[in-house]
């Protein structure tokens, strides 16, 4: 059986390439997918959690699985609206450089 400290290492290494991917990148589709990469990460750390609950009480523990549930809803979301702006601004502007894009004025 793998430790719940080994799900914890991977999560904080998979969140902060995700941190790192946004904070270093400039194309908005990368930063998106460091995004992701962070939410997931944070859904990685709720189950392993959930699951050391679960051995240590003897007891069903669904509460990570719940919110791993409503990140997932939230992050579909995030990601339609997220592409269908960039798909409008680089419609409008035919470029989709980060350092550019300082108004939402069209």
């Amino acid at each position: 059986m793998i430790s719940t400290d080994y799900y914890i290492i991977l999560s904080a290494i998979l969140f902060t390439i995700g941190a790192l991917g946004v904070l270093i990148r400039r194309n908005p589709l990368i930063i998106f997918m460091s995004i992701e990469l962070m939410l997931n990460a944070g859904n990685l750390a709720f189950v392993a959690f959930g699951r050391s609950y679960e051995i240590t009480k003897g007891e069903p523990f669904f509460n990570g699985q719940i919110f791993v549930f409503f990140v997932i809803a939230v992050a579909a979301a995030e990601v339609a609206v997220g592409l269908a702006l960039i798909v409008e601004i680089f419609k409008t502007k035919k470029n989709i450089n980060i350092d550019e894009m300082n108004s939402l004025k069209g």
